[in-house]
């Protein structure tokens, strides 16, 4: 393993330039997102429940989103790379008429079948109850979270992260603020518990979308074009670029509805076991902070790099940000197996439940490394080299074909706790982190979309260029 990269301050400058912001916010998102919970906490296992599983919901547009943003952002951060601003603004507007449309059908489903939704999940009246009541709210926000996700992903792929990183903190802290007030009637508003998390969190999406919007064109960003403008695109393009986008958000979506399967067979086991696994999840999300920001800073540099036609160098950097991420990775799950006793201490959980977490983070504090192996790869790596039709069937393969009949052999057949089933999915990780490893090494995922004339070659590195 050569680890001479580390004296390459060039490289470290740029990486920290966006992975540092980035990780800030995630930080804070993670941090106050396990704020909410802690306070929803307060209320007992069957609030934590319905929190969590109302939230699938949530998840499943996210990552969506996220999909089809990360698509987006591999022409954006290519483009700029090429110092190429049009193309930029039309992929701007391709990404807002694809996310801002299908968020309105999963609005519609959330105000007008609440209970359906939940019935999914699990079978408690209680729990359906309070999470109805947490989707009819936070629904009517999904649309302002397209446009917050939107304009997020392409700031960053062009560098400009500090200004998403005041405007989400912003944002997060209003949320948190108003949920906090609602959810226990503090300064004579009314105690609305569940439905109260579900205002502060809508205010905060609404807040965070009109300020970057504002913002964007207040500070002339490369971003303030005239807006009829953004959606002023050829067929050709708008086909070239959903053809590499749209497989990055179908990769989403099929994992997405694998995780959340999980999450019902982990709901089905007892709401002890999913309030476990909602807590669980809070850590996951504090833990994988640092990850998301070198992820990021992976894609964007890679992706700059393609742009710049220095292949060679994009593959480079994405060894270095893999390493950089396995070995942060392993830091991170000895961190977490030091932590367990706080973290349990902090909620009002029944001994199954106490039990189902420890467990749980043990579990997680083991995977950790293998989880980032595969994020900095797929996300970071071969999305960004516009590989993502590979990644969608490698996804499709790993999670419905391994992980989603494990979940149910450890759950319905093997009768296994919660914990037993979270390590039997995990063996999907283990099988996808082979497989990736060969793709990656061939090189196979680099492709120039944004210098090509015509359906694009493997990339051949018979003259390489010097790398940094």
């Amino acid at each position: 393993m050569n680890l001479s990269f580390f004296r390459d301050k060039e490289f470290f400058r740029a990486m920290l330039a966006i992975a540092v912001p980035v990780a800030f916010q995630q930080l804070i998102t993670a941090g106050l997102n396990m704020i909410d919970v802690l306070m929803v906490g307060q209320l007992g296992e069957t609030a934590v429940a319905a929190l969590g599983l109302a939230n699938q919901i949530f998840f499943l547009l996210i990552l969506f989103l996220f999909g089809v943003t990360s698509g987006m952002s591999i022409f954006t951060a290519q483009f700029w790379g090429k110092g190429d601003t049009e193309h930029i603004h039309h992929v701007l507007g391709i990404c807002l008429s694809v996310a801002v449309s299908v968020s309105l059908l999963f609005s519609l489903a959330a105000t007008l079948i609440p209970e359906r939704l939940m019935r999914f999940y699990t079978e408690d009246p209680e729990v359906i109850k309070l999470g109805k009541d947490y989707l009819r709210i936070v629904g009517m926000s999904y649309a302002m979270t397209a446009i917050s996700i939107s304009y997020i992903s392409i700031l960053r792929s062009i560098t400009l992260v500090k200004l998403t990183v005041v405007v989400s903190v912003l944002a997060l802290l209003l949320k948190t603020g108003v949920a906090y007030l609602l959810i226990f009637g503090i300064g004579g508003l009314p105690a609305l518990g569940v439905r109260g998390a579900a205002i502060g969190t809508a205010t905060g999406w609404t807040l965070e979308a009109a300020l970057l919007i504002v913002l964007v064109y207040f500070l002339k960003t490369p971003l303030a074009a005239n807006p009829l403008r953004l959606f002023q695109f050829d067929p050709a393009f708008l086909g070239k670029v959903l053809r590499t986008s749209m497989p990055a958000a179908a990769n989403e979506v099929l994992w997405s509805f694998g995780i959340t399967t999980y999450n019902a067979v982990y709901a089905r086991i007892g709401t002890d076991a999913i309030a476990a696994v909602n807590i669980n999840a809070t850590i996951e999300e504090l833990i994988f902070v640092l990850f998301v920001g070198l992820g990021n800073a992976c894609s964007v540099m890679v992706g700059n790099k393609i742009g710049e036609g220095k292949k060679n160098v994009a593959f480079e950097y994405s060894r270095r940000f893999t390493i950089l991420g396995v070995l942060s990775g392993l830091a991170g799950g000895i961190f977490v197996i030091f932590i367990r006793g706080t973290v349990i201490s902090l909620y009002e959980l029944s001994p199954s439940a106490i039990q189902n977490l420890r467990g749980l983070m043990l579990v997680f504090s083991l995977s950790i490394w293998m989880r980032v192996f595969n994020f900095m790869l797929f996300i970071g790596a071969l999305r960004a080299g516009g590989d993502t039709r590979y990644a969608m069937f490698m996804e499709l393969f790993s999670v419905w074909l391994i992980g989603v009949p494990s979940a149910f052999i450890g759950g319905f057949v093997l009768r296994l706790p919660v914990y037993g089933v979270y390590a039997m999915v995990l063996i999907e990780e283990a099988v996808k982190a082979i497989v990736i490893i060969r793709r990656f090494l061939s090189r196979k995922w680099i492709h120039d979309l944004v210098n090509a004339t015509g359906d694009q070659e493997p990339a051949s590195f018979s003259n390489p260029e010097p790398v940094p």
